[in-house]
């Protein structure tokens, strides 16, 4: 799906810059699906943080949606250290108001073509087992990705680890 085909009512605009005020849009979009923890949300903070302080050094990339000025979707990708083209995609998070449109889609197609073009040739997503991340787990599936690993327990006892990855030709 391209940004052309994402139902919205205002046209989806993308950038991969990060600017000051990032974190805080990136905490309240995260905080906003629902998803995840408090703590999780200052980790996502933190990597946008982390970018703004090393830039290029961070090793963090991102691609931002906006919507009429508001930051509606966003993905934080980078290549694994010690690995020679091995990437992970940290982060995806779409807002609930804009979810099952294919933005999520559009997003992680711009972060692999970001990766492919920087070289990377395999890509690595961890997420939970829990029931809760079923339509997650199921979103990687319909994107290309397949089942690596679980790691039972992972996170707490009931909630294991599942890795996806990619090869991207």
């Amino acid at each position: 799906m391209h940004e052309h085909e994402i139902d919205t009512a205002a046209r989806i605009e993308f950038r991969e810059t990060v600017g000051g005020d990032d974190p805080a849009r990136v905490g309240g979009l995260v905080a906003e699906t629902g998803f995840f923890s408090d703590e999780e949300r200052r980790i996502a903070i933190e990597l946008v943080d982390e970018r703004l302080a090393k830039g290029i050094d961070s090793g963090y990339e991102f691609i931002f949606a906006e919507r009429a000025g508001e930051l509606v979707g966003y993905t934080c990708h980078g290549r694994i250290a010690g690995t020679r083209s091995s990437h992970d995609l940290y982060w995806i998070a779409v807002h609930p108001r804009v979810q099952r449109r294919g933005l999520g889609r559009e997003l992680i197609v711009r972060s692999e073509r970001a990766i492919a073009a920087a070289g990377g040739t395999r890509i690595y997503v961890d997420t939970s087992s829990r029931p809760q991340y079923a339509p997650t787990r199921a979103f990687y599936e319909r994107a290309g990705y397949t089942r690596a690993a679980l790691l039972d327990d992972y996170y707490a006892p009931g909630d294991g680890l599942v890795i996806f990855q990619k090869v991207l030709r």
